[in-house]
């Protein structure tokens, strides 16, 4: 790992010497690649990521259509411009005030591969190398974007390669850490432990875990409106079986009392059965199975001991929906498990989302007529940084902000340099 490192920023002495025009040219061609339903990278991803993370393939391949539809070379180099300035001037700030650091670890974690596309391209734009740690439930698209990169642009390969090894390796662990600057994602236990480990001096980019929610007001909660929208839900929450961060855990209902939530729930059921037909449910594992069966049979059971709390529920368990009698937070046991929550107005929805705050990645909004911009306002002040309609929520923009952050610039050094030549006397 070390010898890895050192090899990396050897080559990363040859990279700050090209043009960023050059680079953006080689990821642009890469990521339309990605793009491309029919080019060979995307068909071997998408053969060969279903039997390792158990995403069923007709599910898999329209998350990946959905999620990439907007990742174009265009929309890249859009962000290298609006983050780094004009790329033409490339040649006067290449030593100075945003530069990337000698070497770039990226630790990666989850399933969905549109993430692990990201964090491994951005550092090379900043001519950042860049070693990476495989997530342990995804262990092919890391390769095949080394790979792809390395087709595309050899010596860009050269500088992206790839450490696989046990999470509990603590040795390879301090290792990969000696980078100047850490990507991290997985849980906030995780994150929190690399922290503890990072030596001093080190730039840490942490992204923890997140959740997100639908919202849904009274214009959209009857009807043709609430058909529409709970169809797009229910694409929402199948995409990726609900394991991603922009997967909705809970839907709220605002205005419109019980009889409105009620109505959203059923729509969402017969939603749900319906994408089960076109976006089957893949693998749960044992553990997560329990659970959501757990959570199935307490919403069961509440409702038996006469609280107003409804159950809808598919063959084998398969997906489930609860209709709540309050706000309340609970447990959101994923893999196609919703709960939607009855509340009267903007001011009690932020109440009850309050807690879920600082974990809020996107919130699915609908049917607030006049009152849209309002209710945007008091999403993006709980937190949210990607604010949608429903059925979008799994297609951010390359652009997105996640975690409140920039793309590019929180993997730079940042120097607010002032010319040291004196100033004349006025």
């Amino acid at each position: 790992m070390s010898a890895q490192l050192a090899s990396l920023t050897r080559e990363g002495s040859a990279l700050r010497e090209r043009p960023l025009a050059e680079i953006l040219v080689s990821l642009e061609a890469v990521l339309e690649g990605w793009r491309d339903p029919a080019s060979r990278w995307r068909r071997e991803l998408e053969s060969r990521l279903a039997a390792a993370t158990g995403f069923a393939p007709e599910t898999l391949r329209q998350g990946l259509e959905l999620g990439l539809e907007g990742w174009s070379g265009p929309a890249l180099r859009a962000v290298v411009e609006a983050e780094l300035g004009s790329i033409e001037k490339d040649h006067e700030a290449r030593d100075g005030s945003i530069r990337g650091y000698a070497s770039t670890a990226v630790i990666l974690a989850g399933s969905i591969p549109m993430p692990s596309l990201l964090a491994l391209l951005t550092p090379l734009l900043l001519r950042s190398p860049v070693l990476a740690k495989p997530a342990s439930r995804d262990p092919i698209t890391a390769a095949l974007v080394a790979r792809s990169v390395a087709e595309i642009d050899p010596q860009l390969g050269d500088c992206l390669q790839l450490a696989a090894f046990p999470g509990h390796d603590p040795a390879c662990t301090r290792a990969l850490l000696q980078a100047e600057c850490v990507v991290a994602m997985g849980s906030d236990a995780t994150l929190s432990e690399i922290a503890a480990a990072l030596p001093a001096g080190r730039k840490l980019v942490a992204h923890g875990h997140r959740a997100s929610i639908a919202v849904l007001g009274e214009e959209a909660t009857r009807g043709h409106a609430l058909e529409e929208f709970a169809s797009a839900l229910a694409l929402d929450a199948a995409l990726w079986d609900q394991l991603g961060c922009l997967s909705p855990i809970a839907v709220y209902v605002v205005g419109g009392g019980h009889e409105a939530s009620e109505r959203t729930a059923s729509a969402l059921a017969t939603a749900l059965e319906y994408a089960e037909t076109r976006w089957p449910a893949g693998r749960v594992e044992a553990a997560a199975a329990a659970e959501r069966a757990h959570e199935i049979e307490v919403a069961r059971m509440r409702a038996a001991a006469g609280a107003r709390v409804s159950l809808h529920e598919g063959a084998d368990g398969r997906w489930a929906v609860v209709c709540e009698e309050d706000a309340q937070l609970r447990a959101a046991p994923l893999h196609r498990f919703l709960r939607v929550h009855p509340v009267e107005d903007l001011t009690a929805l932020e109440s009850a989302v309050e807690p879920l705050a600082r974990h809020l990645a996107g919130v699915a909004q609908a049917g607030f007529g006049n009152a849209s911009t309002a209710a945007e306002k008091l999403f993006a002040r709980l937190g949210a940084s990607h604010i949608c309609a429903p059925g979008r929520l799994q297609a951010p923009p390359l652009g997105w902000h996640r975690d409140g952050q920039p793309v590019l610039l929180p993997l730079a050094r940042l120097d607010d340099r002032q010319s040291t030549r004196p100033r004349a006397a006025s």
